[in-house]
């Protein structure tokens, strides 16, 4: 990773702000992107201040120009582009049924289109120097998690965009990686929309039993190293994506179940 640049999106918190860290520790430029401008000159400055090289860029990934514009500063200051993780994200919980359409809209624009925005203008960069484009998906993105309908349509819809690009590109040597994480340690819980679109405020989750973003950031970077296509996290997301295969009913009472015992479930 040494002098790789490498842009991430949603770097102001957990596995975003994990990743900036660890790529810094590994002598990578790193291009931090959020909508929080405090958070992300804090992270700026303590990845330089610990010999690290950094910078950040106030963006929304939803706003197409936005995308454009971050892409611009990168390569003038850089002038190239080696690793776009595309981690920017939001989740929410409601039954569809109650759920504002705009609320829907919202995750859709973010977790999807802001991927699709963001790998648009750097993919020519990326390619000129054989790097890597990396969406952080979810195992929502391999089952359709109930109270969770427009995150796991974003994160479906993402997966299968990168899948295509990565085939459409085979002969270019694009390396495209699509990590999919299980429950990890971070705030996406609790910045999580509701039905009329306020946020959730509290996890529903025992965060500290989760993966570590920590951890996730050092499988992801040693994944990008090895080019893997996928990589699913935590031994019960694995168990989920096996089963789904061959069970998929099965399966589907089995989320059901989990997923309803969550305090204030919303089914």
């Amino acid at each position: 990773m040494e002098n790789k640049v490498v842009i991430i999106t949603g770097a102001s918190s957990g596995i975003g702000k994990s990743c900036a860290f660890e790529f810094s520790k590994l002598g990578a430029k790193v291009v931090l992107v959020a909508r929080s401008e405090n958070s992300l000159k804090d992270i700026s400055l303590k990845i330089n201040q610990n010999g690290g090289e950094s910078i950040f860029i106030v963006v929304d990934v939803s706003v197409e120009k936005d995308c454009e514009k971050m892409i611009e500063e990168t390569i003038s200051k850089y002038g190239k582009i080696d690793i776009l993780v595309n981690n920017a994200g939001i989740s929410m919980r409601s039954v569809f049924l109650n759920l504002d359409i705009s609320v829907f809209n919202k995750v859709m624009a973010i977790n999807f289109w802001g991927s699709v925005y963001c790998t648009k203008y750097a993919l020519p960069y990326i390619l000129k120097s054989n790097g890597s484009v990396v969406g952080v998906s979810s195992i929502a993105g391999y089952k359709g998690l109930p109270g969770r309908t427009a995150y796991s349509a974003s994160k479906f819809a993402l997966q299968g965009f990168l899948e295509s690009l990565r085939i459409e590109n085979i002969k270019n040597k694009l390396h495209v990686l699509i990590i999919c994480p299980g429950f990890t340690n971070s705030n996406i819980r609790k910045k999580a929309l509701q039905g009329d679109g306020s946020q959730q405020g509290e996890s529903p989750r025992s965060e500290q039993k989760m993966m570590s973003s920590e951890k996730v950031a050092l499988e992801m970077i040693n994944a990008i190293k090895k080019r893997k296509n996928t990589l699913v996290l935590t031994s019960s997301g694995k168990l989920t994506v096996l089963l789904n295969k061959f069970f998929p009913k099965f399966v589907d009472k089995l989320v059901f179940n989990h997923m309803s015992k969550e305090p204030g479930s919303p089914f």
